[in-house]
């Protein structure tokens, strides 16, 4: 429920603070007032684009705040979405620059314009006076008898299942169409996928075979090699070993003079014995490696293979296993996607799955249109139309849709005797203000939100219609908080709560003030909605039978 509305600087308002209670309220005023500028105000607090227009001239910025009364869903909403929600309130303001720029804020936290408006569907559930130009497009209709129905959930999953079959029947349509071409390509790639499959390329083996045939390449150099560094350690003429036992000895020697030494006889001794056991590993190095003609030509030929097939596929050769396996995966895609047995399958599945989902849709559709047409029937009889039909007609579709398998249409017949026709084909304003305000109070009963505004919705109507629409707006501010835009002041002597904006003018300039009215300020500013002299003793009584007729039960007839 919405509590408190504060404006700086917007429009034409310097500054207004409102405190809104529970049930019926109502704002009034000459027109010009700017009864409407509150409403304009909360729909910027509820994420509405915004522009420079809205800061009051001469002002820096427009400031807006809507508080209003947090419910537990809405609480777990908004700790989803990171936002504090400590208090049982939550405040939405809004602050548009004169250069048209806006922030946005959350119990103090920024949050974008997407934001603001989601939180907004939580809690605000606003009525246009035009609000039958909605009720001519199939989407919102729609979109109004699933809610209707509580079929939320079944439209969703007809969405979903519509989209899950189009994109089945795509595939399947596209391979039909391109059977011969996906052929052809399976079959040059078939043919580069059995060259490498003769090759059969395995991981890291190229670094292997490189290796290999760097050795085998270079016996000779490698045989050489360990001759001579053998012959450097342990050779038959001066040799590192016969040279480091010259020197073991000399150490010996001196040891037995100066036994400070024996570390030192130590340490040549095991410099000796690790240079010993080099000559002999070499040796054994140079006995096992032996030239193998064989085997070279045979990694010649390996490694020749990896790299023609590598400067085929333009790829280094130690990357050719990866490309067998993605020539491999390729292959496996286009076999499925020339699949058509299985893609004619699989899009009958989802076609039939898609009609299961529709069926179940319909279903709560029927039941809910007959239910809405009734009550909207009966509240067109309240609404001075009495033996107006209405009708939520359901149309079969040729096919079914993302929407289902019906058109929906709202029908009116507006005079008895008259034929049902669609309701954008209704000539009359006043009637289809009539009928767009008996939908909206039939289903805003169903809304989860708690704040239902009208604005100026009663356009077009008058006289004991006008307090008919009175009595059904109060009667639905008995469970939920109502506020309407009127200009009828028998909807304005139903009303709980009575706000009246007038315009005041100082040094040149123009400012719209709000005023909280008393019972006496009521009966005044009702008789001057009734027309001629506000002041008269006639108007003045005329208003205050209005008020008493507004708080006499009235028969239900719903």
């Amino acid at each position: 429920m919405l509590l408190h509305l504060h404006l700086r600087d917007f429009v034409i308002v310097p500054e207004l603070d409102i405190d809104l209670a529970g049930g019926f309220t109502v704002l009034t005023g000459e027109t010009g007032a700017g009864k409407s500028i509150l409403i304009d105000a909360l729909k910027l607090a509820l994420g509405e684009r915004a522009d420079s227009s809205v800061v009051r001239a001469g002002a820096l910025r427009a400031e807006i705040s809507a508080e209003f009364s947090l419910s537990p869903p809405l609480a777990a909403w908004l700790d989803e979405q990171g936002f504090a929600a400590e208090a049982d309130t939550l405040l939405l303001r809004r602050v548009i620059d004169a250069q048209g720029k806006s922030r946005g804020f959350l119990n103090g936290s920024p949050a974008t314009a997407a934001q603001l408006k989601a939180a907004g569907e939580w809690l605000v559930d606003i009525h246009g006076q035009h609000a039958y130009q909605g009720l001519v497009r199939r989407e919102v209709v729609t979109h109004l008898l699933d809610g209707y129905a509580g079929a939320q959930d079944e439209a969703r999953a007809v969405a979903l299942a519509w989209a899950q079959w189009r994109d089945a029947d795509a595939a399947l349509q596209q391979a039909r169409g391109d059977v011969g071409a996906l052929a052809e390509e399976r079959e040059r790639l078939q043919w580069q996928c059995e060259e490498l499959d003769r090759l059969r390329p395995a991981e890291g083996e190229w670094a292997t075979l490189e290796g290999e045939h760097k050795r085998l390449a270079h016996v000779s150099s490698l045989l050489e090699d360990f001759a001579l560094a053998q012959g450097g350690l342990d050779g038959e003429d001066v040799s590192a070993l016969s040279l480091l036992a010259q020197a073991q000895q000399a150490l010996e020697r001196a040891a037995q003079v100066d036994a400070g030494l024996q570390p030192l006889v130590q340490q040549i001794d095991a410099a000796q014995t690790s240079l010993s056991d080099l000559s002999h590993e070499l040796r054994r190095l140079a006995e096992r490696t032996e030239a193998d003609p064989q085997r070279l030509a045979e990694l010649d030929a390996r490694l020749s293979g990896w790299m023609n097939l590598a400067r085929k596929h333009r790829v280094a050769a130690a990357d050719l296993p990866q490309t067998h396996h993605a020539l491999r995966d390729k292959i496996q895609q286009l076999d499925r996607s020339i699949d058509l047995p299985a893609l004619e399958s699989a899009e009958q599945a989802a076609q039939a799955a898609l009609q299961k989902a529709a069926a179940k849709l319909s279903a709560k559709r029927r039941k809910a249109a007959q239910q809405l047409a009734k009550a909207v029937q009966a509240a067109m009889q309240e609404l001075g139309m009495p033996g107006g039909r209405f009708d939520v007609a359901l149309t079969p579709l040729d096919a079914v849709g993302a929407r289902g398998a019906e058109a929906v249409e709202l029908q009116v017949a507006a005079h008895p005797g008259a034929e049902l026709r669609a309701l954008g084909k209704v000539a009359s304003g006043g009637e289809l203000s009539r009928i767009a305000l008996a939908v909206a109070v039939t289903t805003s009963a169903l809304q989860d939100t708690e704040t239902l505004i009208f604005d100026e919705v009663d356009a077009g109507i008058g006289g004991a219609v006008a307090q008919t629409v009175g009595r059904l707006l109060r009667r639905l501010g008995g469970d939920r908080q109502v506020l309407a835009v009127t200009h009828l002041a028998q909807v304005a002597a139903c009303a709980q709560q009575h706000f009246a904006v007038r315009k005041h003018s100082t040094d040149g300039q123009t400012a719209s003030l709000l005023d909280a009215l008393d019972l006496s300020q009521r009966r005044s500013e009702i008789a001057r909605m009734l027309g001629g002299n506000a002041q008269s003793s006639a108007a003045l009584e005329h208003a205050s039978e209005l008020l008493s007729a507004c708080e006499t039960p009235s028969v239900e007839t719903r």
